[in-house]
């Protein structure tokens, strides 16, 4: 988009914050680049630029402006709608990958070779992977400085950076501060509430409808692993360098996020997966526009827009429960679930609620005698034939999956059909298009508002939704009486 100048330039002179993120503006005689709804008046446009990422702006010499904070903003919707090789990377580069494996490893988890992924994330972002992961690092650091009295030198490291020299000139070229100078800027710094204990928010797009994102994690969370709690969703989070626990609530504004982890350098990461998990980065205006157009649905985004997919901090664990899922109701899978994480599942100390474990890994889970899973035995294969899967690295449901291949692995498993597939394509994949016919949900919705029932017809009509089906899914399900439409009391 940065390439329209048009349109940039209008989406800047209305301050238009449905832009945050697809573009930044560079402002030549200031040396500052902002986010496009920017409270500050306009610059003329001549001397405008446009850069698709805020890497890019700081290779080009911009520093980022101290009002807007675009370091902050929204990420491009652009990386959750498409499984491209540059979507998948930029999937990859917010999980970390590259802090923890390098250029290379970004370029194993792909299949293509460095050269190919640093010409396509060039040509279509302006910066390389080794920049664009920079750019993240500078955030994570922001973060750390102003929301915790942590010394600089441990910021450093937990961010990601190779020494305290990088960290600071990386700091004081992007934020135009030094980092102490950007911790006294704050109100001389806000303190964790607790070692290893951080508050921040999470910014959206609007509109943002929690009812059903909220109401559906909180209404099928596993025991032990899931809870809500005062007003907020809490999980155990299983990350690269140790665990974490997060609470989210939903706010008109932002999310709050509260994290407690045991181990900083995984604070980035935890914060893109619970970006992912609750589908923030989405474009809530183009999806709500399109199903709007069908007259089935109109009235129900129009009721409550802004509906996101509730997705997963864990591909791997959503495709477990998935299986545990199949064939019964909502209660019997956490039960089902529950069972397992008891059983199999880390403990982990929770001070502040009754969150006992992680959920059990892969490895585990194909580790297990399938003879003390009380579970038919047909579900007893498929589980533990997954869990193997996944184990070995056949099966990949992670930030960089492919997922027309990941689909076709999947299909190959025993016990594994159509609707447990596109559950797990829309859920842990994060494929916006996913679509679920033969979801007893969905076919009770088409009916009561007219729709084709019978899962072919309901496909053919559901083509005019693409490619938001999943969303659309979304505004279907909210046609019935069930708890996962509604937060909890």
């Amino acid at each position: 988009m940065h390439e329209d100048v048009e349109r940039c330039v209008r989406a800047v002179q209305s301050k238009d914050a449905r832009f945050d993120g697809w573009f930044f503006t560079a402002v030549l005689t200031t040396g500052i680049y902002c986010r496009p709804s920017c409270p500050v008046v306009p610059p003329k446009v001549q001397n405008m630029r446009f850069y698709p990422s805020a890497a890019a702006a700081q290779q080009a010499g911009f520093r980022a402006c101290k009002r807007c904070r675009p370091d902050a903003s929204p990420g491009s919707p652009q990386w959750n709608e498409r499984a491209d090789l540059v979507a998948r990377a930029m999937r990859l580069i917010a999980d970390g990958v590259i802090d923890r494996e390098g250029v290379p490893g970004l370029a194993g988890h792909l299949g293509y070779s460095i050269r190919q992924i640093e010409r396509q994330l060039h040509a279509e972002l302006g910066a390389g992977p080794l920049a664009l992961a920079r750019a993240q690092r500078a955030q994570t650091a922001r973060l750390l400085i102003e929301t915790s009295t942590l010394p600089m030198s441990d910021i450093a490291f937990a961010a990601g950076f190779a020494s305290i020299r990088t960290f600071n000139d990386t700091v004081r070229e992007v934020f135009a501060l030094s980092p102490t100078e950007l911790r006294h800027r704050v109100g001389r710094g806000r303190p964790a509430e607790a070692s290893g204990t951080l508050t921040l928010r999470l910014p959206f797009r609007t509109p943002l409808c929690p009812d059903n994102l909220f109401g559906h994690l909180a209404a099928t969370g596993v025991p032990g692993v899931e809870e809500w709690r005062d007003g907020a969703y809490r999980r155990t989070l299983r990350l690269p360098h140790g665990h974490g626990i997060v609470s989210l609530r939903p706010t008109p504004a932002h999310i709050a996020c509260r994290l407690a982890l045991t181990d900083l350098r995984d604070l980035s990461i935890a914060i893109s997966r619970c970006r992912w998990m609750l589908d923030l980065d989405a474009d809530p205006v183009a999806v709500d526009d399109l199903l709007r157009r069908d007259p089935a649905l109109t009235a129900y985004v129009d009721k409550h827009p802004g509906r996101r997919v509730p997705r997963t901090v864990d591909g791997a664990e959503f495709a477990v429960r998935a299986v545990l899922g199949q064939q019964v109701s909502t209660a019997a899978a956490r039960t089902h679930a529950g069972r397992l994480v008891t059983a199999l599942g880390e403990p982990v100390t929770d001070p502040e609620g009754g969150l006992t474990h992680l959920f059990p890994g892969p490895a585990a889970l194909a580790a297990v005698d399938p003879a003390t899973l009380g579970f038919p035995q047909a579900r007893r294969t498929t589980l533990t034939t997954l869990a193997a899967a996944l184990a070995a690295g056949d099966v990949d449901l992670g930030p960089g999956s492919d997922w027309a291949q990941a689909r076709a692995r999947l299909a190959e498993l025993p016990g594994l059909g159509p609707w447990t597939i596109e559950t797990v394509a829309m859920r842990a994949l994060g494929d916006p298009d996913a679509f679920t016919p033969t979801d007893l949900g969905v076919r009770a919705a088409a009916r009561h508002l007219g729709l084709p029932a019978t899962p072919a017809a309901l496909t053919r009509h559901s083509a005019a939704w693409r490619p938001w089906r999943a969303y659309a899914v979304q505004y279907l399900w909210a046609t019935g009486d069930h708890a996962i439409n509604r937060l909890p009391a």
